[in-house]
């Protein structure tokens, strides 16, 4: 009897001493994690509502990030532990960005693949001065903000508000009084501009300063007009050139370099997000017919430097 009873008392102990330690874990897996809400606030981009946002918030003693995905636009709820933390978020819905250096706040980066300087199959030959530039894609629109320091307490009713805003430029180019439209052959006109910036840390709101050749198409409007619309991280330095490639029906091809450094930085300085450049005159030549002058090498590009006036 006495036996059975002390066979008891251990079972008993034992099972006490499981239910202790199992009480303890959940305690601790609960205890500090904390139900917080997260709202982005789009009062600096007013009308923008992303397809999904995504947040990443990072310990302060470097560890590596927490990533919470959200479909709602305006934000939700995540579960997170008690600590203080920094945080940024992007919108996640793009496609031509990517990300490196995601361990750290301070290093976490967006950039963009590399890219091909080309008209139809023909490589383009490279502007005076950038040919030792990467040549990577234009990036999507992107949307971000970021907070330095953050408490999450072990308490309710917590709320981190960001305010997501633009960050790349909107660059509009437009070029009038273009001569001899006409004569481009079918999908042989292009552009590029070069010294701009490879990539932009999110976290610190700074562009890298690495300069980067970014492609972009040309509209024409088939009578004296050429348009695009692009999309970049910034610029890097004071000298863009803006080089327009065409080629012509009769298969010469030349590409018109413009300096547009001036009215870059001339429009930075106001702060302004969407950049304008208007150029007035570009004189294409009329292709050559029944075989007569100079026709180039098929792998020549003659390269005409055009003066802006100030």
């Amino acid at each position: 009897m006495n036996n059975y009873i002390l066979q008891v008392l251990i079972l008993f102990t034992s099972c006490m001493q499981f239910a202790s330690c199992e009480h303890k874990d959940l305690c601790y897996e609960h205890s500090h994690a904390v139900k917080v809400k997260v709202v982005f606030d789009w009062s600096k981009a007013p009308g923008v509502t992303p397809e999904t946002m995504r947040l990443y918030m990072f310990t302060q003693d470097g560890n590596r990030p927490e990533l919470y995905e959200f479909t709602d636009y305006r934000g939700g709820y995540i579960k997170i532990p008690a600590g203080r933390y920094k945080a940024l978020c992007i919108n996640s819905d793009t496609e031509s960005i990517l990300y490196r250096n995601i361990e750290r706040f301070g290093s976490f980066e967006a950039y963009t693949p590399d890219a091909i300087l080309s008209v139809r199959s023909f490589r383009i030959s490279r502007v005076k001065g950038s040919s030792e530039e990467h040549v990577v894609n234009a990036p999507d629109i992107l949307y971000s903000d970021r907070l330095d320091d953050i408490t999450v307490e072990l308490k309710e009713d917590q709320t981190i508000t960001m305010f997501p805003e633009l960050s790349v430029y909107r660059y509009h180019v437009k070029i009038k009084n273009v001569s001899n439209l006409k004569y481009i052959s079918q999908d042989g006109i292009s552009g590029a501009i070069t010294s701009m910036s490879g990539s932009f840390l999110v976290g610190l709101n700074e562009l890298t300063n690495v300069p980067v050749t970014i492609p972009f198409e040309v509209n024409s409007d088939g009578v004296s007009v050429l348009k695009t619309d692009f999309l970049v991280f910034g610029s890097v330095g004071s000298s863009q050139q803006l080089v327009v490639y065409v080629i012509m029906t009769d298969g010469s091809k030349l590409s018109y370099t413009f300096d547009v450094g001036g009215i870059i930085k001339s429009q930075l300085n106001s702060g302004n997000r969407d950049i304008y450049i208007e150029l007035d005159g570009l004189r294409l030549p009329k292709p050559i017919v029944n075989g007569g002058g100079f026709h180039p090498a098929v792998d020549d590009w003659e390269n005409i430097e055009i003066d802006i006036p100030m």
